[in-house]
Parts: structure tokens; C-alpha cells; sequence
């Protein structure tokens, strides 16, 4: 006599597929595109259009049109100048009067953490006003607005890393947020060197 084939339980592979679903959802992870992080600006109090006055030195106009051609300044300019165009505007070496204005301030640090501060560890000297507006045609494509995106934002970088670098002798990656002194130290410098960079919404660029 032939031996029954035991049955399986449907319902039983039905609910471990389904909690493996589940698994795979909570702990998978997706890849994220580089590019530049920033938070929104609240809104308006009210409905009224608050018009702000810029001097036209203090900003710098990176556009990218349909053919994915880089201008700047209203120059056409390869996409590997851009960040040492970026260090010039926001650092103004020389004093142009065609490059942005500059403002005293003053940034505290932790006392003693640097020979090349005053004991109380204030940082007095000039910041940009500078701001870098990002505009593009709704025909750019997305990977060659990313790449622009990242030089912007490597120039900054490197202007945060060589002031780490002169005043505390370390990398600006490698301070550590966790330490009250480093993360005093992380945030003054992105007081001095800030990412000033307004994106617009994509728009028809007929150049």
C-alpha cells in the first residue's frame, strides 16, 4: 500500500513569507544621492511678500541651462573651476569691490584650544556675506546639477578644513560632535565659513 504524501501547511509558509517581507522592508537600506542638506525657511507670518535688498556684489549666480552648460557670473566656465571660484567669492582675498562685502564678528571657541586664539578663545576677524544662487533649466539633467551641487559644497568644505586644520590641527571631518569642546569648535567654524547657497526652482533658461 502506497504511503500518503503528508500535506503541506499553506497557511503556514503564507505567514513566514509575509514576516520575511517585513524583515527585509525594516532593514534594508537604499541608497541616497550626494548633494547639498539644508532646512526650509519658515514661513511668513504673513501672506504679505517681504522684499529683501541684496547688493549684486554679495551674490553669485551659478546657472545650469538645457545643454547642461555651466555658466557663471554669467561666464561660461568648466565645472572643475568652480570650487576655486567659490573659495574667491566667499573669501575675497584682496578686497574686490567686485567680490562680496565682509562683516566683523566674533566666534567664541573653547578657552586654550588654540595658541593662535587669545586665552578666552574669542576669534575675532571678517565673514562673507557672499551667497551662491543655484539655478537650472527644468531640461538639466539631475546628474549634472548633483556634480555642480558637490563642488559648491567641496569648496566650503575646504575652506572649514584649512581653518581646522591652522587653528587646531586636525581635520574639520574628524572633530567629534560628542566632545562639548570639538563640537564648539565643529560649530564656530561653520559660523565663520557658512553654506550660503540658495537653490531656485527650475525654470525655462533661454540661453
Amino acid at each position: 500500500m502506497a504511503r500518503e504524501t503528508p500535506e503541506v501547511n499553506g497557511g503556514s509558509l503564507a505567514d513566514i513569507a509575509f514576516l520575511l517581507l517585513i524583515f527585509f522592508l525594516v532593514t534594508t537600506t537604499m541608497d541616497i544621492d550626494t548633494g547639498i542638506t539644508r532646512l526650509l525657511p519658515p514661513e511668513p507670518e504673513d501672506e504679505q511678500e517681504t522684499e529683501v535688498k541684496v547688493n549684486k556684489r554679495n551674490v553669485l549666480v551659478v546657472l545650469l541651462n538645457r545643454s547642461d552648460r555651466l555658466m557663471v557670473g554669467g561666464e561660461e566656465m568648466d565645472r572643475l573651476e568652480l570650487k576655486a571660484k567659490t573659495i574667491e567669492f566667499f573669501t575675497n582675498p584682496a578686497n574686490d569691490v567686485n567680490l562680496p562685502e565682509k562683516e566683523d564678528v566674533e566666534i567664541n571657541f573653547p578657552p586654550g584650544s588654540s595658541s593662535l586664539l587669545p586665552p578666552d578663545g574669542v576669534w575675532r576677524g571678517q565673514v562673507s556675506k557672499g551667497v551662491i544662487s543655484l539655478q537650472n533649466d527644468r531640461s538639466t539633467t539631475y546628474g549634472k546639477y548633483l556634480q555642480v551641487q558637490n563642488e559648491l559644497v567641496a569648496a566650503v568644505n575646504e575652506l572649514r578644513d584649512n581653518f581646522c586644520k591652522l587653528y587646531f590641527e586636525m581635520d574639520y571631518a574628524d572633530l567629534n560632535t560628542a566632545n562639548p569642546n570639538e563640537e564648539e569648535i565643529h560649530n564656530g567654524i561653520r559660523k565663520i565659513y557658512k553654506m550660503n547657497i540658495s537653490e531656485s526652482e527650475p525654470k525655462n533658461i533661454d540661453r
